[in-house]
C-alpha cells in the first residue's frame, strides 16, 4: 500500500471527523471535518437566521471559540438598516462570547493574520472567497459559504470534498522591485486553460525562501483569482523566524513555534508523492505585471515600445491581498522628491487593518501618500468591493493593487479595470496613465508544466440513487456561452448585503452584469448552460438563491468552481460538470443565435440513474453523484439536513 502524503492530505487526516476508513482521504473522498475557526465578516447577519432555522431560536453555538466575526466589506454604509445589521451581529456576538472585530478594525482575512487566528498545520475556513491566504502560514485554509458557516456554528465541523492537488515549484528569486503580486499576476496570465481549476495548489522550490511572508500572503490570496481553493507555502525558516518575532503580538509562547517546527514533516509533502499536475517558474524571469483590462489572464504589454498611453482616472491601494505595511511603503517611495497624484487623478488609500494604517502613520509613509494627494479611506474592503466612496464610474479607468478586476466588480459595469503591484499603480497615478517605475527589458517568462501519467484519482460517485432523489431531471435549456461567468455577473455587489431580499426579489438582479436582458428569458425548469469556471469569484450565496428565484432547476457547466458548487448543493439545487456537453451546447447557440449572450437552447434530458445527458441526438457522461449530494438535494439543502440530524441526536438523548 502506498502511504506517501501531499502536505494537503496530511493536513485533512489531522482535522478528520467520523472518519471509519483505514485507508486516509485522497482527492475526491469526501469527508467532515473541524476547522480551528471559521471567519465571517458582514454576511454573519445573513448566516444567523440559518443557524437559528437550524437549532432553534434558544440554542447557542457549539463552540464559541471556533468563529471570528470581523466587519470589512460595507463599512462606509452608515444608513440605519445598515447600522441596526452591524449591531445585531454586535450583541449575538457579546452573547455568544464570540471574538468580535468591528468595523474600521480591518479586513477579516488580515484580521486573522493580526490576531494569530491562523497557525501553521491549522485548518482555518472563512465565509469569504480569499480565505486562500492562510496558506501563506502553512495552514489549510479554505473558502466555505454562508450555509457551512452556519453548520459549523451549530455542529463543529463541515463537509469537504478532497481536491486534487497540484505542485508550483518556484526557483531562483526575483529581481529587485519585483513582488509577489508580479508573481501570482504571472501565474494567472500565462496558466489560463484551468490547469489549478478546484485544486489545491502547494507552493515548493528553493526560490520560495527568498520570499518574504509578505510576498506569500500576496500570493496565497490571489491563488483565488488563479482557480484554485487552497494555496500552500511550507512551514521553512523565513516563516518560523517571522512567527518568532510577532510571538509576543500573537499571543503564542516561544515554545509552540519550536514545538510546530520540530514536526513540521507531519505537514510536509512526501517524497514521489502523487500531483495531478506539476508547474514550475523561474522567479528571475518575473517581472512588473500589469493585467486587465477587466481580467487577470491578460497581460498589459506596456514595457513594449509603440504600446499606446493607456489614460486613467482612479488608483486603489487597498485590500487583503496588498494593503500591508509593505505595500504602502513601496508606493511611499515611489512618491519620494515630492512627486504628487496628477491632476485629474483619484488615488485612494486603505490599510488592510487599523493595526498596519498605525503602523504606516509611525513610519511616515502614510503622511507622504496624503501629502502626495492620495484620499484615505478607513481600514476595510469598500471600493475593492465597489462599496462606498471613490468607486468606478461608467467610462472611467482605474488601477488596482486589489485581486480581482471583474467587470463592475469596483463599479459600474462599463468601466476598466487593471491590476498591478502598489508601486505599479503609485507610478501609474503620479503619470495619469499605466506606468511601470523603472522601465526594464523584458524577460521571457520560464515556466514549465507536466501532466502526471499515472491517472489521477478519480472523484468517487454513488452507486446508486438515494431515496427521495429524482432519477432524472428533464427541461429546456438556457445558454451562456462564456468561460469564467463570475458571481459578480451573476449577482452584483450592489444588493449583496441587502439581506432581507426573498428568492422572488433576488430573482430580478439576475445576471443583471452579465445580461440585462436574462431575466426576460429565463423560465421556470430551465437548465442552465455555460462554460468552464462558472461561479468563479466570491463565495456570495446569492449568486445561486437569485438563480433559483429565478426558476433555474440545474446547472450544468463545463467546469464549476467548487465555491460555487458548495454554495449550491447547500441550498438544494445540482451543479454539474459535462465538458462535451458544454462544448456541445455553446457551439449550438453561437451557431443558433451568434453574438447573444443568453440563447434559448434544446430541451434536454438528464439520467442519474445511468449519469448520462440525453441531446440533440446524441448521449454524454458525467461523474456520478455522490450520496452527500444527493441526501443534500433530497433534504432541500444543509439547512434542513442539519436540522434534522440535530433533532434526531435530541430525541435519542430524550
Amino acid at each position: 500500500m502506498n502511504h506517501r502524503r501531499t502536505a494537503v492530505e496530511k493536513m485533512v487526516a489531522a482535522h478528520l471527523v467520523e472518519w471509519g476508513s483505514a485507508c486516509l482521504p485522497r482527492a475526491g473522498d469526501f469527508v467532515m471535518l473541524r476547522p480551528r475557526h471559521v471567519m465571517t465578516h458582514d454576511n454573519t447577519s445573513a448566516v444567523l437566521p440559518k443557524f437559528r432555522a437550524m437549532v432553534g431560536e434558544d440554542a447557542h453555538i457549539h463552540d464559541p471559540d471556533q468563529p471570528i466575526f470581523a466587519i470589512d466589506h460595507d463599512i462606509q454604509n452608515h444608513s440605519s438598516a445598515n447600522l441596526s445589521k452591524y449591531a445585531q451581529i454586535r450583541s449575538f456576538a457579546a452573547g455568544e462570547g464570540v471574538r468580535y472585530f468591528p468595523p474600521g478594525r480591518g479586513i477579516g482575512h488580515q484580521i486573522m493574520i493580526d490576531e494569530g487566528f491562523v497557525l501553521p498545520g491549522s485548518l482555518v475556513v472563512a465565509s469569504d472567497s480569499h480565505a486562500n491566504m492562510y496558506g501563506a502560514l502553512n495552514a489549510l485554509g479554505t473558502p466555505v459559504v454562508r450555509t457551512d458557516a452556519a453548520a459549523l456554528w451549530a455542529t463543529g465541523v463541515m463537509w469537504w470534498t478532497v481536491p486534487a492537488q497540484v505542485r508550483v515549484t518556484l526557483s531562483n528569486t526575483l529581481e529587485h522591485g519585483v513582488t509577489g503580486k508580479d508573481v501570482i499576476l504571472s501565474l494567472c496570465s500565462v496558466f489560463t486553460n484551468e490547469e489549478v481549476c478546484n485544486t489545491a495548489v502547494e507552493f515548493a522550490g528553493d526560490g520560495i525562501g527568498s520570499l518574504s511572508i509578505d510576498d506569500r500572503l500576496t500570493i496565497a490570496n490571489m491563488t483565488t483569482e488563479w482557480g484554485a481553493i487552497v494555496g500552500l507555502f511550507p512551514l521553512d525558516a523565513v516563516l518560523r523566524d517571522w512567527l518568532y518575532g510577532r510571538a509576543q503580538r500573537l499571543g503564542i509562547r516561544r515554545e509552540q513555534i519550536d514545538d510546530a517546527w520540530d514536526r513540521r514533516h507531519d505537514f510536509t509533502t512526501d517524497q514521489d508523492v502523487f500531483f495531478t499536475r506539476e508547474i514550475t517558474l523561474d522567479l528571475s524571469t518575473v517581472r512588473p505585471h500589469i493585467s486587465g483590462p477587466n481580467s487577470v489572464t491578460t497581460r498589459v504589454a506596456i514595457d513594449q515600445a509603440g504600446t499606446g498611453p493607456i489614460y486613467i482616472n482612479k488608483a486603489y491601494l487597498m485590500s487583503c491581498v496588498n494593503g500591508r505595511l509593505v505595500d504602502i511603503e513601496s508606493a511611499a517611495k515611489v512618491f519620494a522628491g515630492g512627486r504628487r497624484v496628477r491632476d485629474g487623478v483619484e488615488f485612494y488609500l486603505a490599510a488592510a487593518s487599523s493595526e498596519i494604517e498605525e503602523q504606516a502613520r509611525a513610519s511616515g509613509s502614510w503622511q507622504t501618500l496624503l501629502n502626495a494627494g492620495a484620499i484615505a479611506l478607513p481600514a476595510g474592503c469598500g471600493a475593492c468591493i465597489g462599496l462606498g466612496r471613490g468607486t468606478l464610474q461608467a467610462g472611467e479607468v482605474g488601477i488596482s493593487a486589489t485581486n480581482r478586476n471583474f467587470d463592475g466588480r469596483m463599479g459600474h459595469r462599463d468601466s476598466v479595470c487593471y491590476l498591478a503591484s502598489p508601486a505599479v499603480v503609485a507610478e501609474s497615478s503620479i503619470q495619469g496613465r499605466l506606468a511601470l517605475p523603472t522601465m526594464r527589458t523584458s524577460a521571457f517568462l520560464k515556466t514549465r508544466q507536466h501532466f502526471n501519467l499515472s491517472p489521477s484519482p478519480p472523484a468517487r460517485g454513488s452507486d446508486s440513487i438515494v431515496d427521495g432523489f429524482a432519477a432524472s431531471i428533464s427541461g429546456r435549456t438556457l445558454i451562456l456561452p462564456c468561460d469564467h461567468l463570475n458571481t459578480d455577473q451573476i449577482y452584483g455587489k450592489d444588493v449583496t448585503y441587502q439581506d432581507h431580499l426573498t428568492l422572488n426579489e433576488q430573482s430580478v438582479h439576475a445576471m443583471r452584469h452579465y445580461d440585462p436582458k436574462f431575466t426576460s428569458l429565463v423560465c421556470p425548469g430551465d437548465i442552465l448552460i455555460s462554460g468552464a469556471n462558472f461561479g468563479c469569484g466570491s463565495s456570495r450565496e446569492q449568486a445561486v438563491t437569485a438563480l433559483i428565484g429565478a426558476g433555474v432547476s440545474l446547472i450544468l457547466a463545463k467546469s464549476v468552481s467548487q465555491t460555487y458548487q458548495r454554495n449550491a448543493f447547500n441550498n438544494g439545487i445540482i451543479a454539474l460538470e459535462c465538458p462535451d456537453f458544454s462544448r456541445d451546447m455553446i457551439a449550438y447557440a453561437q451557431m443558433a443565435q451568434p453574438g447573444a449572450r443568453t440563447a434559448i437552447g434544446p430541451e434536454v434530458v438528464i439520467n442519474f440513474d445511468s449519469s448520462c445527458i440525453q441531446a440533440l441526438g446524441r448521449s454524454y457522461s458525467f461523474p456520478p453523484l455522490n450520496d452527500i449530494a444527493q441526501r443534500l438535494i433530497v433534504a432541500g439543502g444543509l439547512v434542513p439536513m442539519v436540522r434534522s440530524r440535530i433533532a434526531v441526536e435530541i430525541g435519542a438523548e430524550e
